[in-house]
């Protein structure tokens, strides 16, 4: 006789929330850490925001003096980051050097614009990468797979500055795609279908530079992994058993496989920030990479240092995220049952 548990089946939603509790407080002193070196570094770096002032010879070192003062740049090393952690402790990021305005609305203004060109670009290259992935697999050795490796190898080789450049100068011989900047001068003066198309004209190019100089090694890892996926005995058992090729593709190779590019999903996530440096500096897209390259020119501290705090704590979501969906796309790795 069986016996079965009168229990009923419920759905577990303890296992991510315990991965996501433990990788919040594991990341508590990891950023603790990259605050202090980070400030360290920055203050280590020879000069600071009044140098400009000091070469002027018409400014007073009275007025100097009273900028350090308002800056808090003549307090001590340490005491000058104790009051920058409490600042960030109550939520406050400190005012921009550069701007005079609250840093975290100066961040906020900006963060728009550059993920608007990551996401663009993550979609771009994956919609273009992951399928000519799988193709090469399917068509291992043969001329297309050939053509398709030469393009991922060129794809890598190309800095992403050189492109740019090409693509600038094919912007101005065309003439009808920007040069740079978010929108035209005359945004506000189209209709909602008009501004879309404006936007659209504006980020198609940064996308590509994003997207052409990263979509090379996404390519390549598919097709490696699909290779390795479609030499498995499961996958000739189920072509044995007469089950439909696109059927064996698509669900049970490519579940498979998408393991390993679920991680680099989680890390490119974590790059958003520095990925789009490139782009929104040849293109004026005004974004957070061309807003902290500015910052770090300029000695504005609390800029920098709300940018660095910032990378670090998409890192760790970034790194979060590719577990939660590793745990949900493969369920060898779960904890328990999952969602």
């Amino acid at each position: 006789m069986t016996i079965t548990s009168s229990r009923p089946r419920t759905l577990n939603l303890w296992p991510p929330l315990a991965l996501v509790v433990e990788r919040l407080t594991q990341a508590l002193p990891v950023l603790l850490l990259i605050t202090v070196l980070s400030f360290l570094l920055l203050q280590l770096a020879p000069g600071d925001f009044l140098d400009q002032l000091r070469a002027d010879p018409s400014v007073s070192q009275e007025f100097i003096a009273q900028e350090e003062a308002r800056l808090g740049l003549d307090q001590p090393l340490v005491w000058q980051y104790l009051i920058w952690l409490g600042n960030l402790l109550r939520g406050d990021f400190g005012i921009s050097y550069t701007y005079r305005i609250p840093v975290l609305g100066l961040i906020a203004s900006r963060a728009g614009a550059t993920l608007l060109l990551a996401a663009a670009s993550i979609v771009l290259t994956w919609m273009i990468a992951v399928p000519l992935g799988i193709l090469g697999a399917l068509q291992q050795n043969t001329a297309l797979d050939r053509a398709l490796q030469l393009l991922s190898y060129l794809g890598q080789a190309m800095p992403s500055f050189v492109l740019a450049i090409l693509l600038l100068i094919l912007a101005q011989n065309v003439g009808w795609l920007p040069v740079g900047g978010m929108t035209s001068v005359y945004f506000a003066e189209l209709n909602p279908g008009e501004k879309l198309l404006d936007l659209g004209r504006h980020l198609l190019l940064p996308t590509l530079v994003l997207s052409i100089t990263s979509f090379a090694g996404l390519q390549r890892i598919t097709r490696g992994n699909f290779l390795d996926v479609l030499r498995q005995e499961y996958i000739q058992a189920a072509r044995a058993r007469g089950i439909p090729e696109w059927r064996v593709i698509g669900l049970h190779a490519l579940r498979n496989a998408i393991n390993p590019l679920v991680t680099i999903l989680g890390f490119e996530f974590a790059n958003l920030l520095s990925g789009s440096f490139i782009a929104e500096f040849f293109f004026n897209w005004p974004g957070l990479g061309k807003l902290l390259l500015e910052a770090v020119q300029s000695f504005d501290i609390n800029v920098v240092m709300a940018g660095l705090l910032l990378g670090a704590v998409m890192l760790i979501l970034g790194n979060l995220l590719a577990d939660l969906l590793l745990q949900w796309v493969d369920p060898r790795i779960r904890r328990d049952s999952l969602f």
